[in-house]
């Protein structure tokens, strides 16, 4: 008689695990769909590295002065940046247009597998810089890694860069890692 209620109790203890798991699945399923819908949009990642390069600039020539001399230094520069933004205030007060826009390099990662699928993310990286960079003074630096693939992915891609060439904003395509047959074809543009 135990044994009968217990193999009954056994027997719906699993039942219950089964639909639990299977409802826990679905909702896996749905909540993997959502992230990866979630990722198709993309974002863009701005990073101003310009600051970076000053400060290890200022590193490396702190380095050689003397304290007196870094002392000095650091005072004359203070003087000169307060004296700068003091301007700055004064055209912006007048209405005068301050300093035009800084030149800027634009550097976009193209990892690319043997469909180029990163090819959309650089379509859309390159729409985004065409609608802002300035011919005379912005380039963009591509860094590509890519072991080859089919020819029609990687000539949409190679067209993407063309789009730049036409708006004459200056391309380098610098080969990171490896380049074949398709990145080969980018690298030409």
């Amino acid at each position: 008689m135990w044994s009968d209620v217990l193999t009954g109790y056994g027997i719906f203890i699993l039942e219950i695990l089964t639909v639990l798991l299977v409802i826990a699945a679905i909702v896996g399923m749905i909540f993997n769909l959502k992230q990866r819908k979630a990722n198709e949009q993309g974002e863009l990642l701005i990073t101003d590295l310009s600051k970076q390069y000053e400060q290890n600039s200022k590193k490396l020539r702190d380095f050689h002065l003397s304290e007196e001399a870094l002392k000095q230094a650091e005072k004359a520069q203070k003087k000169a940046d307060k004296a700068k933004a003091k301007e700055e205030k004064v055209k912006l007060k007048n209405g005068e247009q301050t300093e035009v826009t800084k030149p800027c390099l634009y550097v976009l990662n193209f990892k690319g597998d043997i469909l180029a699928s990163e090819t959309k993310a650089l379509r859309e990286e390159i729409s985004a810089i065409i609608n802002v960079a300035n011919p005379d003074t912005d380039e963009v630096l591509l860094r590509l890694e890519s072991p080859g693939g089919i020819v029609h992915g990687y000539g949409l891609a190679a067209s993407q860069l063309t789009r730049l060439k036409q708006k004459g904003i200056k391309l380098t395509v610098a080969v990171d890692k490896v380049a074949a047959s398709g990145g080969y074809m980018m690298a030409c543009v």
